[in-house]
Order: C-alpha cells, then sequence, then structure tokens
C-alpha cells in the first residue's frame, strides 16, 4: 500500500543517503516530458522538507528548461537490494546557476566537481513510499568515471562553449538560463 508522508522521516532519508541512483522528472507546460536518471553521489538531503541535487553538465538540459517554465520536480527512487521500496519525492524547485549569489554556500555542501551547473533546491511538499515488489535485484559495481574524464579534459572555455552549443536551450528549444549573467 502507498503511504504518504508530508515530510521525510529519519528511515527514509537514510534510505536515500543509501541509494546510488535516483530519477529525475520534469516537464513545462507543453512540448517532452523529460526523466532522467542520475547518480554520482550528488543529491543532500538537507533536511525532511528540502532536498539539494548537484547537476553535472551532460548532453542536455532539460530539467532547468522546465524549472524555469514550471518549477514542479519529481524525483523517485527504487531499492535494487536488500528490502524492496519505491520513494517518490513531489515538490517544487528553484535552480541555482555557478553565477548566483547563494552557489558557494549551496555548493559547498557537495564534493567540488569539475563540470558542476546547476544546483536544484527541491522544497518537498510530499513524498510517496510503495512497495517495489516488482523492482529487480541489481548489484551495485561503481560509479562511471566517463563524465569526470571527459570533463578535465575540458578548458573553463571549453566547457562554457559546449554548455553554449548543448546546455543552453532544451531539446524543445526553451531558455535554460544556464548562461545568464556570465559574460563570455
Amino acid at each position: 500500500m502507498a503511504k504518504f508522508y508530508a515530510s521525510l522521516p529519519d528511515n527514509l532519508q537514510a534510505f536515500i543517503k543509501e541509494q546510488k541512483i535516483f530519477f529525475v522528472a520534469t516537464a513545462d507546460v507543453d512540448g517532452r516530458i523529460n526523466l532522467s536518471p542520475k547518480g554520482m553521489d550528488s543529491l543532500r538531503v538537507l533536511n525532511g522538507n528540502r532536498i539539494l541535487w548537484l547537476n553535472l553538465t551532460g548532453s542536455g538540459n532539460e530539467t532547468a528548461a522546465h524549472i524555469k517554465a514550471v518549477n514542479r520536480m519529481t524525483i523517485m527512487f527504487c531499492a535494487f537490494d536488500g528490502k524492496p521500496l519505491i520513494l517518490r519525492l513531489y515538490g517544487t524547485a528553484r535552480t541555482i546557476h555557478s553565477q548566483d549569489e547563494e552557489w558557494s554556500e549551496l555548493y559547498a555542501n557537495f564534493t567540488p566537481t569539475i563540470g558542476a551547473r546547476q544546483i536544484f533546491d527541491m522544497k518537498l511538499d510530499s513524498a510517496q513510499t510503495s512497495c517495489g515488489f516488482a523492482v529487480p535485484l541489481m548489484d551495485y559495481k561503481k560509479d562511471r568515471q566517463i563524465l569526470i574524464d571527459w570533463t578535465e579534459k575540458k578548458s573553463e572555455a571549453e566547457l562554457l562553449e559546449y554548455w553554449k552549443d548543448k546546455n543552453e536551450k532544451s531539446i524543445d528549444g526553451k531558455p535554460t538560463g544556464i548562461l545568464e549573467g556570465l559574460s563570455l
């Protein structure tokens, strides 16, 4: 049976900290719905109603475009080992870029990572658990190093150029705000 929470109790906060992967879903008022897997120790639970997620450079930037237009976000976790469980977090989010005043304070919650492009600050409205009985059991081996290796080979100028080419607009042509306020 599904159970709803107004905030994350300690046991669900502990569950989140153990997860190696999570899924983020966002949507604009029109266009595509985005659903992306995320990992690499990029999520922090600040309290029962606030989540930070450090978004790294990628081939697209859909979440930022969607949050700029409609600030709804869903994050989902699945237990791939141990006791079965699915946890969904529902809320609103805002995007913090490296040029924003709050960046340094929020970024201090994470291990510095080359290619960090945004932090999503999510205010949790509710959380829902469900059984997860059909989620397969899977063994975690390790995080992939490919993204880190790729970004380490880029200069700051090359990374900004990549953001301009690949991350400034969503696949639906919507602005992401990644370069707003930067002098290029």
